[in-house]
């Protein structure tokens, strides 16, 4: 088994920190529904300013708030402002990389969904990976960005 990237949203902006909660990062449901990320799920959340990286899990907040709020002790390793990434991941065969196909969110500071994007790998016949990373939805109508790795 390896494990993967199931979901990501890069570059979410922390709008809030209570530290006296019992732990966890509040999120948008809407923002989780598009990525894929279910409550309760656990997830890995890298500051981009501090190089924290910390896991947690996800509990859903006001539905269109765009908040991003750490709780507990995540609440000490992120300040408002900072800019985060957090990705959830999931656990698969080699051979069943090909059937995934995380979704990724950018954002802009105010929490509102920059870029819709989503990862394909796969491994030829040849023992080749492929990675192309797809702009919009998984319809696959979108541009691609190639990009090529040896295993």
């Amino acid at each position: 088994m390896k494990k993967v990237v199931a979901a990501k949203l890069h570059g979410i902006t922390v709008t809030g920190a209570d530290l006296n909660y019992h732990g966890s990062v509040t999120l948008d449901p809407d923002h989780c529904d598009e990525a894929g990320i279910l409550p309760l799920e656990f997830v890995e959340i890298w500051n981009k300013a501090s190089g924290a990286r910390i896991s947690t899990y996800v509990i859903y907040g006001e539905r269109g708030s765009r908040c991003c709020v750490m709780n507990g002790a995540a609440a000490r390793t992120c300040q408002i402002g900072d800019e985060i990434i957090i990705c959830s991941s999931t656990y698969i065969e080699e051979h069943q990389i090909a059937e995934i196909k995380p979704r990724v969110l950018t954002f802009d500071r105010d929490n509102s969904i920059r870029d819709r994007m989503f990862y394909d790998a796969s491994i030829g016949n040849d023992g080749n990976a492929t990675f192309v990373i797809h702009e919009g939805s998984p319809d696959g109508k979108a541009p691609t960005f190639p990009h090529r790795a040896k295993r």
